[in-house]
């Protein structure tokens, strides 16, 4: 499927056309922040745990962070980021707010919003969340389809794009398939059972 923009439209349509070929299951998806992405997942997979990337969200607090504290502030929130569980990563952050608060009063208050969508992941068994906690594997997908995409410029209908990204993206999902896998599942899927989770989950990333 394509798409013109990044609507809350176009991305409606999407999780639509995906459903519409079996999707289900879905446990938790990583993103950016984009409004429209934000608000499509949460009408179309409604109890999915939604993830913000870490990436762009730490790059979001060091924007508004005075450039003679960046560094500090940049250890503090990453210390954040990689708690071992959500009770050290709520310590971290109270901490992190009550020591910036006067010097960086808006990179905290990006902090203190963000926090519980930033660190959802942290539920998660410690084997999955550095893979899951980022768009980075999506984005580098992303690049590969841009510089294919640049030797053409100009594609001559719709068709002409699904037939080159479609080759792409099965070479990809072959090499994911059978060579080492980027995520393997079964702890993970152990992991639910023993909490009593339904089964059938997928994770997803999307920028």
């Amino acid at each position: 499927m394509t798409g013109d923009t990044e609507s809350e439209a176009s991305w409606s349509s999407f999780f639509s056309w995906l459903k519409q070929r079996g999707l289900h299951g879905v446990d938790l998806i990583t993103s950016d922040d984009h409004s429209g992405l934000v608000r499509a997942i949460r009408q179309h997979l409604q109890g999915v745990t939604w993830q913000r990337c870490q990436t762009h969200f730490l790059r979001n607090v060091l924007d508004a962070t005075p450039k003679s504290i960046k560094d500090e502030v940049h250890q503090h929130v990453r210390a954040l980021l990689n708690a071992p569980d959500p009770k050290t990563a709520r310590l971290l952050l109270s901490q992190t707010l009550e020591y910036f608060e006067e010097k960086a009063p808006k990179a905290m208050r990006i902090l203190e919003t963000g926090f519980d969508d930033v660190t959802a992941v942290l539920s998660l068994p410690e084997k999955y969340r550095k893979r899951l906690r980022t768009t980075n594997s999506v984005e580098r997908l992303n690049e590969e389809i841009r510089r294919r995409e640049r030797v053409i410029r100009i594609f001559p209908n719709r068709q002409s794009v699904i037939r080159l990204l479609g080759a792409l993206l099965m070479e990809q999902d072959e090499k994911w398939a059978s060579g080492r896998k980027y995520l393997n599942m079964e702890e993970y899927l152990s992991w639910r059972k023993n909490n009593n989770v339904s089964d059938n989950t997928k994770v997803t990333r999307i920028m």
